[in-house]
């Protein structure tokens, strides 16, 4: 199945690289990759499509994985770091060192803290939950949790509105690019692009006790899973996932929702297949979306967060409709 999705993705890879509105074409892409010249059409492509493509291809991936590690951690498939407020919470930091003119690096810091935060913000707002969740009895939606990442969610949004209005007029421009999801503005793909793959192979030997942890922390710790310390990794590895597509590409929803809970249902959960290919389906799933906003229009380019929204939204309504309808 991985050799699969890898060939998916390297398709879509070379399809967007073909798609525009102006040169080059599909057909010249491999030339011009290979033997770049002087050409205008290698200009655009190695300028602007190849580091935008890359960019949304780490973005998606870090995005699917950190939607994954939430939904391991919750034992909830409606878990996602959009939903949950950490996409949010990065946005809010981030925009704040922006705000203050902080540099590039900076900008990642304020990122990470800001989705850190966001996440113990909701377990220690819903520690009714958490004492749900370490039952050993059967698995819980944990819907207390969800609302509550809901509700920090609006709360980062009216933070990101007031930083917006104060903020002075020239620096405008740059925060609006973690609004709107757009990847046009990503000033480096490589950061996104190596942390994908890199935390797919650091959480790769802990495959065994993610899937115990499924099961529940009794059952995980009875069979001998350090629960405390597996669940600091999955809180730190999902923040910075979250953090880290939020500084490349701005507030991009529900690919964390969507790629995760369709590949268990595809795939089963056994977490070292699951993750490597949400990290596979993530990107290509964002690259498509990303190819479709800046082709759809053309010239005009849209936001990539409108179309993973107009995919993610009805799913996560689909998926909340079918476990009410289990329910009863």
């Amino acid at each position: 199945m991985l050799p699969l999705l890898a060939g998916g993705l390297l398709l879509t890879l070379a399809i967007a690289l073909g798609c525009g509105s102006a040169e080059p074409a599909l057909a010249d892409v491999p030339r011009l990759l290979l033997w770049p010249d002087d050409s205008l059409g290698a200009d655009i492509l190695h300028t602007l499509r190849l580091p935008r493509a890359l960019a949304a291809v780490g973005t998606g991936a870090l995005l699917a994985l950190a939607g994954a590690l939430m939904q391991i951690l919750l034992r909830n498939p409606l878990a996602d770091p959009y939903v949950l407020g950490l996409s949010g919470g990065s946005a809010l930091g981030a925009l704040s060192v922006i705000a203050l003119g902080g540099g590039l690096l900076a900008i990642h810091a304020g990122a990470f803290l800001g989705a850190l935060g966001a996440v113990l913000l909701v377990f220690g707002l819903a520690r009714h939950d958490l004492g749900r969740l370490d039952a050993v009895s059967s698995q819980d939606s944990s819907p207390r949790l969800l609302l509550t990442g809901v509700m920090l969610s609006a709360l980062c949004g009216a933070g990101i509105s007031l930083i917006l209005t104060l903020s002075p007029a020239e620096r405008l421009r740059g925060m609006l690019f973690w609004m709107l999801g757009d990847l046009s503005g990503s000033v480096s793909p490589w950061p996104a692009l190596i942390a994908a793959p890199l935390l797919c192979l650091l959480l790769w030997p802990f495959g065994r006790e993610l899937n115990l942890l499924l099961r529940g922390p009794g059952p995980a710790q009875m069979l001998g899973v350090p629960v405390a310390g597996v669940r600091a990794m999955l809180f730190l590895a999902a923040s910075a996932a979250a953090s880290l597509a939020v500084a490349t590409a701005g507030t991009v929803g529900f690919v964390g929702l969507v790629v995760p809970h369709a590949l268990r249902l595809a795939l089963g959960n056994d977490q070292r297949l699951l993750l490597p290919a949400c990290a596979l389906t993530g990107g290509l799933f964002l690259l498509a979306a990303d190819t479709l906003a800046r082709t759809l229009l053309a010239p005009v380019q849209l936001p990539v967060g409108a179309i993973t929204a107009l995919v993610g939204a009805p799913t996560f309504i689909a998926l909340l409709t079918q476990r009410a309808r289990s329910r009863a």
